[in-house]
């Protein structure tokens, strides 16, 4: 059974910096490109950063470019958003997906956990 666990979640003031973590079970990790997607309140799960199997490839949405870090330890079986700079509208919650192939939307994607709070406050 594939679990992703995030943990990290929170409140922030604008400005802020947070830091996500994803931890990945019943699957082969090292095979899995890792993303975070994220969702905020009436709008619909949007593709935030993902990184490739082996942590060679990244891609960001421009709305977190340069502000945001993904990285991943194959070892430790984690994923990690490192989050600065944070705006208020970064507030929604964030998920950890994995799939076989680095995605940038939600749809088709293959394994979700279940989100963490993010909130940035003005």
């Amino acid at each position: 059974q594939v679990q992703l666990v995030e943990s990290g979640g929170g409140l922030v003031q604008a400005g802020g910096s947070l830091r996500l973590s994803c931890a990945a079970s019943g699957l082969t990790f090292r095979s899995y490109a890792m993303h975070w997607f994220r969702q905020a309140p009436g709008k619909e799960r949007e593709f935030a950063a993902a990184i490739s199997w082996s942590g060679g490839r990244t891609r960001y949405a421009d709305s977190v470019k340069g502000r945001f870090t993904i990285s991943r330890d194959n070892a430790k079986n984690t994923v990690t958003l490192q989050m600065k700079s944070l705006k208020p509208e970064d507030t929604a919650v964030y998920y950890c997906a994995a799939d076989s192939v680095l995605r940038t939307v939600a749809s088709g994607t293959e394994y979700w956990g279940q989100g963490t709070q993010v909130t940035v406050s003005s």
